[in-house]
């Protein structure tokens, strides 16, 4: 008898944090006129996978290697990925690409690689990280072609605060409400060489924990903040410069909104920054080397809609 007591106990508490996280989240969306801007990450699905590779290789002659990887995820279930965003809360969209041939020479090529579709809990933690070194001295006819391409594209839909953070301080009450963003960040590099020593890294978090659950869907626990960085450098070997061409570049769009009152509702955008930057260098390079990166974290509260 107690124990049905407390599973209707239970099943009634439930039934009211749902009904309160959704009669909330419109209340926001209807009365909400400005928010802190940022992007929220998504949240794991419930059975993550992860896989790591490493690769060495020594060799007089030819040497390829061609990666490629591609998520899409979202918060609510449907039949096809992508999604439009009236179907899902949050959504993003991961690539990591790398193509390279190193022919007729002696090529030395090390590389790690770790995917993992987990919630990360903190900063420095990452669902993409790759670590690269090649070194390349090619013969009279010998050349190295390496490019590599990373691109982060997330977007979501207005939510309160306290249903994606932790951090009391960030999310003071139920009343804050973080806006609609669209951004995508492009990071990459290029190079072509007869002689070189080359080094690159990638690191993507855009995969959050799933947060207390509010309402029939999972939130993401936003907290750690979404990152993309990308560094890369090139020298030569000894006091021999490297010898070819480099071309590092990012290109970065964001897309932030506001929430208004209306009838109907509406949710214009407010920001619209847009950035590009390209780095290139040829002939014999002595150093190239450019770093790289993104972060987007709440760090302060959304505007409390109840005071405007």
């Amino acid at each position: 008898m107690i124990k049905i007591v407390e599973y209707f106990k239970i099943k009634w508490r439930s039934e009211i944090i749902i009904k309160k996280v959704l009669l909330l989240a419109i209340v926001a969306i209807m009365f909400c006129s400005s928010a802190v801007c940022a992007d929220t990450g998504v949240p794991q699905v419930p059975e993550t996978q992860g896989f790591t590779t490493s690769t060495a290789m020594s060799a007089l002659g030819t040497v390829t290697e061609t990666d490629s990887i591609v998520n899409i995820i979202a918060n609510r279930g449907g039949d096809t990925l992508p999604f439009p965003l009236e179907e899902t809360d949050f959504e993003y969209t991961s690539t990591y690409t790398e193509n390279t041939v190193a022919d007729q020479g002696l090529v030395s090529y090390t590389k790690g690689m770790t995917t993992d579709t987990a919630g990360m809990a903190t900063q420095g933690l990452f669902n993409v990280r790759t670590d690269k070194v090649v070194e390349f001295v090619g013969t009279d006819t010998g050349r190295m072609v390496s490019d590599e391409y990373s691109v982060l594209d997330g977007a979501g839909l207005g939510i309160v605060d306290f249903a994606i953070m932790i951090c009391p301080f960030a999310s003071p009450d139920e009343f804050n409400v973080n806006p609609p963003f669209c951004n995508i960040i492009e990071e990459g590099s290029s190079v072509d060489l007869t002689l070189g020593s080359l080094a690159t890294t990638t690191a993507q978090r855009y995969i959050m924990e799933i947060g207390e659950r509010a309402g029939p869907w999972d939130y993401p626990v936003s907290d750690p903040g979404v990152e993309a960085n990308y560094n890369v450098k090139l020298t030569g070997l000894g006091d021999i410069p490297a010898m070819g061409g480099a071309e590092a570049y990012i290109n970065v769009h964001i897309q932030e909104g506001r929430i208004l009152t209306g009838i109907p509702t509406e949710d214009p955008k407010s920001e619209d920054l847009v950035y590009s930057e390209t780095t290139t260098a040829s002939g014999d390079i002595t150093l190239f080397q450019k770093v790289m990166g993104y972060t987007s974290k709440i760090t302060a509260p959304g505007m409390n809609f109840l005071e405007d």
